[in-house]
């Protein structure tokens, strides 16, 4: 069990302020009479004792405070572009911000939670002692905002009265960190005090670039203080290490519904969409996948859209179904292969005027415009990108290409500015009903492109065994790697005390209207599949298919072949939702995508059974899910051999 507030809090004692009468002294002397005027409306103690520590420890010299008003987020804007953290672009309102060339992914080397002595944490991640930490921090972060000006703003993961939203305190001397969090969450400093109140709890985030310089990146350090919900980050500005509201304040979140809310909460790496069915219905998915692998796409498929990346879902009693919100109120996506052919709601926003848009570690040429590997455009003949002054052909010091555009180039955008953002079923306090759940990952060579589970048991099941590449988003991630429901990164405890936390909530008998839990694939290649090369079998208008045979399946509308690991699609309903793109899809294609290869697919039984047996506390459940699975595929195997078409998986199910 995670326990709260246990050991020394690391800011209040590198701040030193110890109550609330020095709180407010350090306030009037450090804030002018503006900015005090506006910090005098928030009256919960705690957070302006974190403030007046983050003041203390960081020693800026000047604050400002972020209230609901734009006329704040304009200055900070203002100021982004006058200290050149962000620099405009011919299209208006659209700005280019460039991380450090060490700093354009997780620095996951350098990502720590904070831990007391023996205290359980996740396998897969990294710790340090509460006293190393607490040393680390004292020396780097206490002066670090010298000559700087501390930011503080008042923020919301998710719409303000709803059940599973957190407020969140954001400070930082950055103002690209500023201007990007301002898109990406809802500012409630009018509701703050009454938002704590409501959830019972709020997190604080506390970050710094320091001098901002390259010989600075290997001590930077991004920390997560489990026990007092406190995030620090030092030398770094990449968005996915000093946003802290959104990767480290999600592992708050798993930690407060794994230990806190068990059978009430889940927070999940998750896209949350909505897909209109026959007859108008709306039918909406929640869906994880690792980053880099489509999840932002998948989303965008929806035709009520509501976030790309995290979800928070609850049980709500009273009508027995699952709700989900969305922590963010923008989006923070990977513009790689972002082209008008396969991203038509997002591609028009980054083209053309009408919202703000901050691009990160892409290629600008000598009119101001933006180019990206994939965008569709012709490549210019030079440039300015992530590694400064760009010509084709260009080399890094290992002699390999260097692309137009970072592999983990970035947009930030409003959600409200996306044509099929659903913005009465995103800001309400009552969620949408989550009726899909999806699991996906970049897997080239073994599961089919969709399958449902037989039961929740297997469908939590489908989701402790996601295996992928890794991507662009992690500094220095190699191979292919499990990735236990595209959330292990960001999950603090042992594992199996969150693959318990799965199987209570979706087997709860409060659920009176269980949803369908499903496996997707994008990545199948030719090569895997009886052809050659690494040429996928699919594209990406393809994930509409998938995505609406699943809302057919939810809804009762189609049957399906029932095979070990789920049910698979039946040809000639995919056809016809092929047909509705108006693409061909031959039945031969059909075939290769559905075949079953055996031996590939228990070998990934085998992987996750030995993987999950060296964890603590994993319930035995799982374990016997994949035994069953296993001894019906070597059933099948005995039966057919190690390739089994679908006819032959049809056979088998009568």
């Amino acid at each position: 069990m995670l326990e709260m507030k246990k050991g020394v809090d690391i800011l209040a004692d590198v701040g030193g302020v110890a109550d609330i009468v020095a709180a407010k002294s350090l306030f009037e002397s450090k804030l002018d009479a503006d900015n005090l005027a506006k910090l005098n409306t928030i009256k919960n103690e705690e957070a302006l004792l974190k403030i007046a520590n983050a003041i203390s420890m960081c020693e800026p010299d000047d604050v400002f405070i972020i209230s609901d008003t734009r006329k704040d987020a304009a200055y900070v804007k203002e100021q982004s572009l006058k200290t050149g953290e962000e620099s405009k672009l011919a299209i208006k309102d659209h700005t280019i911000h460039y991380d450090l060339p060490e700093d354009q992914g997780r620095l996951v080397n350098q990502t720590f939670y904070i831990v007391n002595e023996g205290e359980d944490i996740s396998s897969i991640a990294k710790k340090e002692l509460r006293a190393e930490s607490h040393e680390y921090i004292k020396e780097n972060m206490k002066g670090i905002m010298h000559g700087l000006t501390m930011y503080i703003s008042f923020l919301n993961r998710g719409p303000v009265g709803a059940q599973a939203s957190i407020p969140a305190l954001m400070i930082t001397s950055s103002t690209y960190v500023q201007t990007s969090g301002d898109l990406l969450y809802r500012n409630v400093f009018k509701d703050f005090d009454a938002e704590v109140k409501r959830c019972g709890t709020f997190f604080t985030n506390v970050h710094s670039q320091g001098t901002n310089r390259s010989e600075d990146v290997p001590k930077a350090k991004i920390y997560m203080d489990r026990s007092w919900q406190t995030c620090f980050s030092t030398f770094c500005t990449y968005a996915g290490n000093t946003l802290l509201l959104k990767k480290g304040n999600h592992r708050f979140a798993v930690d407060r519904a794994t230990y806190y809310k068990v059978e009430e909460e889940l927070s999940e790496h998750m896209f949350l969409t909505g897909m209109t069915g026959p007859g108008g219905r709306k039918t909406y998915f929640a869906g994880a996948a690792p980053s880099g692998c489509g999840k932002t796409t998948t989303a965008m498929v929806g035709t009520d859209f509501i976030g790309d990346d995290l979800c928070q879902m609850w049980i709500d009693e009273k009508t027995g179904t699952i709700r989900g919100i969305n922590p963010e109120s923008g989006i923070f996506g990977i513009v790689a292969d972002v082209n008008y052919e396969g991203d038509p709601h997002l591609m028009p926003l980054l083209r053309n005027e009408g919202t703000t848009v901050i691009f990160t570690n892409l290629l600008i040429d000598e009119s101001n415009t933006p180019h990206w590997t994939g965008d569709g455009d012709p490549v210019p003949s030079k440039g300015t990108n992530f590694q400064g002054e760009w010509f084709p052909g260009k080399k890094d010091a290992k002699g390999k290409d260097v692309l137009i555009s970072h592999p983990n180039a970035r947009c930030t955008i409003i959600c409200d500015a996306i044509d099929n953002y659903n913005p009465k079923a995103a800001e309400s306090a009552d969620g949408v009903q989550v009726q899909v759940v999806t699991y996906s990952g970049r897997d080239a060579d073994t599961m089919p492109p969709v399958w449902v589970a037989k039961t929740m048991d297997a469908g939590v099941a489908i989701g402790a065994s996601i295996v992928s590449a890794a991507t662009a988003t992690e500094v220095g991630a190699t191979g292919v790697r499990r990735q236990p429901w595209a959330n292990a990164p960001f999950i603090p405890g042992a594992l199996g005390d969150y693959m318990d936390a799965q199987f209570k909530f979706f087997n709860s008998n409060k659920i009176a209207e269980k949803p369908i839990m499903a496996g997707l694939n994008y990545f199948l290649t030719e090569g895997a599949r009886g052809g050659e090369g690494k040429k996928l079998l699919g594209e990406k208008k393809d994930v509409k298919v998938w995505l609406g045979w699943l809302e057919l399946r939810v809804n009762g509308d189609v049957e399906a072949i029932e095979t070990p690991i789920g049910f698979i699609p039946l040809y000639e309903d995919l056809k016809k939702l092929f047909d509705g793109i108006n693409k061909a899809y031959p039945k031969d294609l059909y075939d290769r995508q559905f075949a079953f290869y055996l031996d590939n697919i228990i070998a990934r039984i085998d992987l996750q059974d030995d993987a999950f047996k060296k964890d603590e506390r994993v319930p035995e459940t799982i374990f016997k899910i994949y035994a069953a699975q296993k001894a019906e595929l070597i059933a099948l195997k005995d039966k057919y051999g190690s390739i089994v078409s679908v006819e032959q998986l049809a056979e088998a199910a009568k």
